[in-house]
């Protein structure tokens, strides 16, 4: 089964209460051999997981079982070790990784991108700074034609149409991504709502929708709407996306290269387990609401043969997933940074 071709039709499926979760394991055979991988987590990986996994099963014959849930749920099911490898777009911190006996690292990088649904706007063709997009999402500002987003906007014709305001409704790194830079560039935000992978959305007018291609089918349906995706959602659903103003104060539009640029001086060893924040950084071609997914897998697994075979997927796709990765607009880790993975990270899980 074409793993890629599969995404793609249930990304664009505008019908909501579409299963992700159901997807994937249709998407992902299960083989018999003890050796196949188990995982569990973020929606916002699961485009460039599903590809690898297609590529590394026609090359090592070990297939991948990956329910796309959810950070929090990924976190869930590592924790009651019913997968081999969690992933998160919410990384654990320091102190909860050594409590849980664990490791994180980085698997994948991308943006988070909010999108939209008013006629007669192609993508990237409105723009909005970060103060407005915080507004927007708090209810502040309800109407398309709000005086913030015309100045924003001049000789463009804003329609009179309230917005709607699409969120995730499941535990969500994605989300994380999102508040956590709404909570950098807005007072407001950081005052009243704060950054979380669940938070208390504080417009009258808003839906949620579970997943990524939860929040994608509910832009797509709902007239008016405005909401976030990892970027493969927006693009593979063909739903206009805002263009940003960075911190750079250059307006800027989401694609690999202004990912890797606001990834460009990241510390990812000078934060325990490698859980550092990419949003709102220096650059001027920085896509402002940039984050990476992590993977988490204990020191001492319980089944020490699994463990080295998500070990072996991970190299594989680290060393031979960058075309991929780039296909579906993610931003590959450099291969100094994979190299140090290995010998920082991967050392401390136990596989004989």
């Amino acid at each position: 089964m074409n793993f890629l071709n599969t995404f793609k039709k249930a990304a664009s499926t505008a019908a909501m209460g579409l299963s992700f979760v159901a997807a994937s394991v249709a998407m992902l055979p299960v083989a018999s051999q003890a050796s196949d991988i188990t995982g569990a987590g973020a929606t916002f990986p699961y485009p460039i997981l599903a590809k690898w996994a297609e590529d590394y099963k026609k090359a090592a014959g070990v297939g991948l079982n990956y329910q796309s849930i959810g950070s929090s749920g990924g976190i869930r099911q590592i924790r009651a070790k019913t997968v081999t490898f969690g992933a998160t777009d919410a990384p654990l911190k320091g102190e909860e990784l050594d409590k849980d006996g664990m490791v994180q690292f980085p698997m994948i990088l991308g943006g988070v991108v909010p999108v939209i649904n008013i006629d007669g706007f192609k993508p990237g063709e409105l723009r909005v700074n970060g103060e407005v997009l915080a507004d927007m999402f708090a209810g502040g500002i309800s109407k398309w034609n709000d005086p913030k987003i015309a100045a924003l906007n001049p000789g463009k014709s804003l329609p009179d149409q309230s917005i709607t305001v699409v969120h995730r409704a499941d535990g969500s790194g994605t989300t994380f991504i999102f508040t956590d830079y709404l909570t950098e560039v807005s007072a407001m935000w950081k005052d009243k709502v704060g950054k979380g992978a669940s938070v208390k959305w504080p417009a009258n007018s808003s839906v949620g929708g579970k997943g990524n291609e939860g929040v994608a089918a509910n832009v797509g349906r709902v007239k008016g709407a405005i909401g976030y995706v990892e970027y493969a959602y927006a693009k593979k659903n063909k739903i206009p996306h805002l263009t940003l103003l960075n911190r750079d104060g250059k307006y800027v539009e989401p694609d690999d290269l202004t990912f890797a640029a606001a990834a460009a001086g990241a510390d990812w060893f000078g934060t325990p387990g490698m859980g550092i924040s990419l949003v709102n950084q220096k650059g001027a071609n920085s896509w402002p609401i940039t984050g990476a997914s992590f993977a988490l897998m204990y020191k001492q697994p319980t089944d020490k043969a699994a463990s080295a075979e998500v070990l072996k997927f991970f190299d594989w796709s680290f060393k031979n997933g960058k075309k991929q990765a780039a296909e579906l607009d993610y931003v590959a880790l450099p291969d100094a940074l994979t190299e140090q993975i290995r010998q920082k990270v991967w050392s401390q899980v136990s596989v004989k």
